[in-house]
């Protein structure tokens, strides 16, 4: 399984971006059960953002991105996006999309199997 993001740029405080992750490699349905949104700001832990289940669909959000984040996918081109509105200096940080194939694991950043390189969000004030 490979991921690729992009979207990422410089936006002001307020304003909107929208991620992708390209998601590619055979038997797809079979073998990935989520792709999650991480973020990494400088000096900080990688934290989860958002994730969605890949066959159904099912979101699931970190308390503060709640009502400005969205999560959706389209599994008829491989893809996963993050809509992010109402944004922060504080959203700033490095994106990245990550899958994990095992039912029954938390979304932790130590229990996702496959990640992509990450795009940069800069939010100005």
């Amino acid at each position: 399984v490979a991921l690729v993001e992009s979207g990422g740029g410089l936006v002001q405080a307020g304003g909107s971006l929208r991620l992708s992750c390209a998601v590619s490699g055979t038997d797809l349905a079979l073998i990935v059960y989520r792709i999650n949104w991480f973020r990494q700001a400088p000096g900080k832990d990688r934290e989860f953002v958002a994730g969605i289940t890949w066959r159904g669909g099912i979101p699931d959000y970190e308390d503060s991105v709640k009502g400005r984040f969205a999560i959706s996918r389209d599994r008829a081109k491989d893809l996963v996006f993050l809509q992010m509105n109402s944004l922060t200096p504080e959203d700033t940080a490095v994106y990245l999309c990550a899958a994990r194939t095992r039912l029954g694991a938390s979304d932790s950043a130590a229990n996702m199997d496959y990640w992509g390189q990450g795009t940069q969000v800069t939010v100005s004030s």
